[in-house]
């Protein structure tokens, strides 16, 4: 069954719309007598009375036509009610843009759902209400621990019983301490300073591992390795040079 619109005149009998029925709804929007695309076109249903109503937007192309299909399962399951199918719903057709040229906004006709009496209507669901929740306790989790002592204590050794490896290693490699005095007197700062940085950031690092938290450890840590560097590369440099020299 297919019925033609006429502007501000709505059709004088309902449109029956069954339960495997499929309205279809064709237009084309102009402005003065040629065609255009809005910038919004849509379908409004509406009960009798007003309280609730909901739209449907047309697809709408370039050249100014528009299209809009709706069935049974489109409409919310208010619109499916045995009071609906009596009373009807009131369709009107809404176009508006953003030129000059005043919008449309007028009944187009009745539509009347007829539904299945052998097939229920879905349940409604309950609409979403923004109010006062229930009180949110945050649990946060406890403190890191340090792990048992005896596991500490099992790893202490083991480092430290790797120092004598690490002497004879140098002692293997031909270490030569009598070369001491002959480094700080060329470039004592350097050196003092290098080896004092690395023995400071031991000492950062226990202290981080028995009493200071992060942002104790980082601003210490952080001066000392710049510390570090510098001075390293210094007292390097000067090692260097003895080497080429023969000197070493």
């Amino acid at each position: 069954m297919s019925s033609r619109l006429t502007p501000s005149q709505p059709l004088s009998k309902p449109i029956l719309l069954g339960s495997s029925d499929t309205l279809k709804i064709t237009l084309t929007t102009q402005e003065g007598k040629s065609a255009k695309r809005p910038h919004q076109a849509f379908l409004l249903l509406q009960d009798q009375d007003g309280k609730l109503d909901v739209s449907y937007p047309f697809s709408v192309k370039e050249s100014g036509k528009a299209k809009v299909d709706l069935t049974q399962k489109d409409l919310p399951v208010q619109f499916l009610t045995s009071s609906n199918d009596t009373s009807g719903l009131s369709a009107s057709i809404v176009i508006a843009s953003f030129s000059t040229t005043p919008g449309y906004n007028s009944p187009a006709f009745t539509l009347q759902v007829k539904t299945d009496p052998n097939t229920p209507a879905p349940p409604a669901e309950r609409p979403l209400r923004y109010g006062k929740l229930p009180e949110i306790h945050h649990v946060f989790r406890s403190d890191p621990r340090s792990p048992p002592k005896i596991i500490s204590l099992v790893f202490l050794a083991a480092v430290v019983g790797t120092l004598p490896l690490l002497a004879g290693a140098w002692l293997a490699l031909g270490l030569n301490l009598s070369s001491l005095p002959k480094a700080f007197s060329a470039s004592p700062l350097s050196h003092a300073c290098f080896l004092s940085s690395l023995v400071g950031i031991e000492v950062v690092f226990f202290l981080y591992y028995t009493t200071w938290n992060l942002f104790q450890t980082l601003p210490v840590l952080s001066v000392l390795g710049v510390t570090a560097f510098l001075s390293g590369s210094r007292a390097l440099t000067e090692v260097q040079e003895r080497r080429l020299a023969g000197t070493r």
